[in-house]
């Protein structure tokens, strides 16, 4: 009995995947979902004044950060945050995330690992952008305390880091990366792989 692959790219969410990859959401709630992202990574950066402080020496150096069909371009400002930049800028620097599937790419960073990176342009800007990715964090904990008080903070922080271990193990158990993956070997009536 030869069973069939629930979808030509070999895996079980090929469909899922290239369904999520055809939908477009309008360009207004990309527009605003962008606005969205600036505005978190401005409250983590406002927490860092080391990061502030590198950020200005790169003022109004357009970054492109890019995924597929999705990208964001970003400068940093004379105050060390960032903005979206006029439109039609030639980025300096640009990352292209190469991992094409979002499971995969899910997988990879709920593993705990960083993504592959395709780096073309500044190399100065690049290093600034890579000690930003490694040594500013968001904590969590301290905006939770801030609404709710330390003791809640706390347990909620506690109760996000033992669902995340469990996901992570999860995760560690599960098959290579969905856009890695082979089909499963299939068998006919005898038993025999083929």
């Amino acid at each position: 009995m030869n069973t069939a692959s629930p979808s030509s790219s070999g895996h079980p969410f090929g469909f899922l995947q290239s369904l999520l990859g055809s939908l477009r959401p309008p360009e207004w709630v990309v527009d605003e979902l962008q606005n969205r992202v600036v505005l978190f990574l401005n409250h983590v950066l406002m927490q860092e004044p080391q990061a502030q402080e590198r950020l200005k020496r790169q003022k109004g150096k357009p970054v492109k950060v890019q995924w597929g069909d999705i990208h964001l371009t970003l400068a940093a400002t004379p105050a060390g945050l960032l903005e979206r930049p006029a439109p039609g800028l030639t980025p300096e620097l640009t990352m292209t995330l190469t991992q094409t599937s979002p499971f995969a790419l899910a997988q990879t960073v709920i593993a705990g690992e960083k993504p592959s990176v395709d780096i073309q342009g500044d190399v100065q800007l690049a290093a600034e952008v890579a000690w930003l990715v490694d040594n500013v964090r968001w904590d969590v904990e301290e905006d939770l305390s801030r609404v709710f008080g330390d003791a809640v903070a706390h347990t909620l922080v506690r109760m996000a880091g033992t669902a995340a271990q469990a996901v992570k193990s999860f995760v560690g158990r599960a098959p290579a990366p969905f856009d890695r993956a082979t089909p499963p070997a299939t068998t006919d009536r005898s038993g025999s792989a083929t």
